[in-house]
C-alpha cells in the first residue's frame, strides 16, 4: 500500500504541473549532485571493456581538431573561443573542456562522444559506425589542455589564412571570420594538401566522383559523423561549386614519406595485376585517369587515408553506395599487409593528372 501510495503521489505531482521545469530555474542541488554522480558512474561503467588505440598521432589529432571547431567550440568553447552565451544559458550548462583529463580517461570520452548524454545536450555521433573518427576527436581532446589560442587556432583551421574583415563584411554576414565550415581546412586547397594523412586528397579528382561523395554524406548514404553535417548543410548548387573547384586543381605531387621498397613492389602486384586465385582484381582496372569518371584517382593519395578506408570495409561498414557494394567485397578479400602495399603503393606514385611545371 505505502508503495502505491507513493506512485500515486508521484503521478499527481507531475500531473499538477506544479514542478518547474524551466532552465533557468536550475536543479536542487541534492537533485544535481544526483544526477552527477549517476551520469559518472554509468559513463564509467558502460566504457569497461573499451580497448584505447594508440592516440599520439598527429595526424589523428588534427583531424580531431577540425570536427571540434566546427561541432564542438560553440558550446564547449576553446582556447582564445568563449563558450556561446545561449549554451551557457542550457541545464546543464556544457562544460569548459580545459580539465577533461582530470575528470574522464580516453575510454569514458569515446563512450560519451560516441553515445551522447540525456537530458544534457550533448548529441550522440551521427556515424555510430565510424569508431575511427570518434577516436579522432578524443585524441584531440586529450591534448586541448596543452594547447594555447595559437596553437589551438593553427590545428583546428588546418593552416588556412583568414584575414581580417572589415566592419561591413561583420555587419552584413559576407565573410566568415573563422572559417568554421571551410573545406581548406582539412582538403588543403591550391598547391596545398591536407595537414593530416588520414584525410583524402581532393586535387584533380572527377568532379563526377566528388559530386557523388558530396550527395552520398549529405543524405547519411556513406557514414561520416564529420562530413555528414558538412555536406547537408551544402545547397546541391554550393555541394557542384566546390566539386568543381577540387576537380579543377592540379593534382599534387605524391606524399614525401619515407616507404618501404619492398611493400611498394608487393603493392604494385595488387594494383596492377590483382590476384585471380584469391578473386581479387587488378585497382588499375577502376582507378586511373582513363577510369570512369564515377570512381576515384588513388596516384598521389594519401597512404594512410586508403589503409583506414579499406580497413573500414574490411571490417564490415555497411554498404549504401554504389562505389562501397563494389569496394567492401574487395577489401574483404585483402589480407591486413596487402591493404598496407596497395595503399604505399598508390601513394608513391605521381599522378597522372599531374601537369608539368610551366
Amino acid at each position: 500500500m505505502a508503495a502505491s501510495a507513493v506512485a500515486i503521489s508521484g503521478f499527481m505531482f507531475a500531473w499538477s504541473g506544479l514542478y518547474n521545469v524551466a532552465a533557468s530555474r536550475g536543479h536542487w542541488t541534492i537533485t544535481n549532485h544526483l544526477l552527477t554522480f549517476g551520469m559518472h558512474n554509468s559513463v564509467r561503467t558502460h566504457s569497461l571493456g573499451i580497448e584505447v588505440p594508440p592516440l599520439d598521432s598527429s595526424d589523428l589529432a588534427i583531424l580531431g581538431a577540425a570536427h571540434f571547431h566546427n561541432g564542438c567550440a560553440f558550446c564547449h568553447g576553446a582556447p582564445g573561443v568563449a563558450i556561446s552565451p545561449i549554451a551557457q544559458s542550457m541545464l546543464p550548462s556544457p562544460p569548459d573542456l580545459s580539465g577533461v583529463n582530470d575528470e574522464w580517461r580516453a575510454q569514458d570520452l569515446f563512450w560519451i562522444v560516441k553515445n551522447g548524454l540525456k537530458y544534457t545536450g550533448m548529441p550522440a555521433w551521427p556515424a555510430a559506425e565510424r569508431d575511427d573518427e570518434v577516436w579522432a576527436l578524443v585524441a584531440f581532446l586529450k591534448r586541448l589542455p596543452t594547447l594555447d589560442a595559437a596553437a589551438y587556432r593553427k590545428m583546428a583551421l588546418g593552416g588556412l589564412s583568414v584575414p581580417a574583415q572589415s566592419g561591413r563584411q561583420i555587419a552584413t554576414t559576407e565573410g566568415t571570420s573563422e572559417a568554421v565550415s571551410a573545406c581548406a581546412r582539412c582538403h588543403g586547397e591550391a598547391g596545398r594538401g591536407p595537414t593530416s594523412a588520414l584525410v583524402p586528397v581532393l586535387h584533380g579528382q572527377p568532379m563526377d566522383f566528388l559530386m557523388q561523395a558530396l550527395e552520398d554524406y549529405a543524405h547519411a548514404r556513406r557514414p561520416s559523423g564529420i562530413m555528414q553535417p558538412l555536406a547537408s548543410d551544402l545547397s546541391p548548387d554550393d555541394r557542384k561549386r566546390v566539386a568543381r573547384y577540387y576537380a579543377e586543381l592540379q593534382a599534387l605531387d605524391a606524399a614525401d614519406t619515407p616507404a618501404d621498397t619492398g611493400a611498394i613492389e608487393r603493392g604494385s602486384l595488387i594494383a596492377t595485376r590483382g590476384d585471380p586465385a584469391a578473386r581479387i582484381p587488378a585497382c588499375t582496372e577502376c582507378h586511373t585517369a582513363s577510369s570512369i569518371t564515377a570512381y576515384p584517382r588513388l596516384s598521389g593519395q594519401n597512404a594512410a587515408y586508403m589503409v583506414n578506408r579499406l580497413k573500414l570495409w574490411k571490417g564490415g561498414l555497411t554498404a549504401r553506395t554504389g562505389n562501397d557494394a563494389i569496394m567492401a567485397p574487395i577489401a574483404r578479400l585483402l589480407d591486413d599487409r596487402q591493404i598496407e602495399d596497395v595503399s604505399a603503393y598508390f601513394a608513391s606514385v605521381v599522378p597522372e593528372t599531374r601537369k608539368p611545371a610551366q
